[in-house]
């Protein structure tokens, strides 16, 4: 039976929601979720108890979260978008926050992003900056997950590079391509927040992996474990980003975004500091080897589709 403590994590029918929420259930937690997904298919049946996120009604947000002992807050935007804006996102999540302070949450476990800043003009890494500043100055006890990049079977990034290199000759990275990224599992990710929720010291944690890669050398691993390994050629960031809403046209989707690419090329997804995952992405890619990158997968119908399970790799 479920303990009477609630631990409430934001969209459990997506993606690192839905890894935190299972662990959460696998240790006989009783949980809720808010979420945009209200009626998305979802493997948890009755046993999450789901809410809007009504974050235009704060009063209503706080009545949500009465009794909630923890609050893992993965809800963010990728990109700015007609229907959705970082801006917007932001202002969501300080009123979460806010909500949450008022409710008696006792504590917020909370994914940003490694190296946030308030000075940079990537909106992305400036909004993440802002929320961090807020949820330490709230009081809440707080635990602040910093992953770089989240691979897993519904991941983005490392199946649509499988994808490319399945259906192009050459494979452009942007400059040089020297950029380090160091990528975490998304249950590694999962595991990190439970065990960062039921902590009681405030914390700022670096979710990364156990490899270091650069951009080039990351997706020649992937071509060469899927069977197309590709010419990795150099493009300026101009060129591949024009490739990039080309490609984007085709599918439907945001394929990647200026910003995207300039936090890239910063370096902005490499921390110096040891690993906190454990699953090793080159053995991961080889498991995986035969469907990784069969299908596109696309960010902004997830935005879009809000019943859609979302589609395994």
């Amino acid at each position: 039976m479920s303990s009477g403590v609630i631990h409430a994590v934001t969209g459990a029918y997506g993606y690192s929601g839905k890894h935190i929420a299972r662990r959460l259930l696998e240790e006989d937690r009783t949980v809720i979720t808010l979420t945009n997904s209200f009626s998305r298919a979802n493997p948890f049946g009755d046993r999450i108890k789901a809410y809007p996120f009504d974050f235009d009604q704060p009063e209503l947000l706080a009545e949500r979260l009465q009794g909630v002992a923890v609050l893992y807050n993965t809800y963010w935007v990728r990109f700015n978008h007609r229907l959705f804006r970082h801006a917007d996102a932001v202002q969501n999540t300080l009123a979460l926050f806010e909500a949450a302070k008022k409710a008696g949450v006792q504590r917020i476990v909370h994914v940003s992003i490694t190296n946030p800043s308030e000075n940079t003009p990537l909106e992305y890494f400036r909004g993440k900056a802002v929320l961090e500043k807020a949820l330490i100055r709230s009081g809440i006890s707080h635990a602040i997950l910093r992953p770089a990049v989240l691979f897993g079977k519904e991941d983005v990034l490392i199946n649509n590079i499988a994808w490319v290199l399945r259906r192009l000759p050459i494979f452009g990275v942007f400059g040089d391509g020297r950029y380090r990224l160091q990528p975490i599992h998304v249950d590694d990710l999962a595991a990190l927040a439970v065990t960062h929720g039921t902590a009681r010291e405030n914390a700022i944690v670096n979710a990364i992996g156990p490899e270091t890669f650069t951009y080039r050398e990351l997706a020649a691993k992937i071509g060469k474990a899927i069977g197309k390994p590709r010419p990795i050629v150099s493009v300026s960031p101009w060129f591949g980003h024009v490739v990039g809403r080309l490609l984007g046209n085709l599918v439907g989707d945001v394929v990647i975004t200026k910003d995207e690419i300039e936090g890239l090329m910063a370096d902005l997804l490499y921390v110096d500091s040891p690993p906190t995952g454990t699953t090793v992405l080159t053995e991961w890619i080889g498991q995986h080897a035969d469907t990784l990158g069969r299908k596109y997968t696309s960010e902004l119908a997830r935005r879009t589709d809000r019943f859609s399970a979302y589609a395994s790799n």
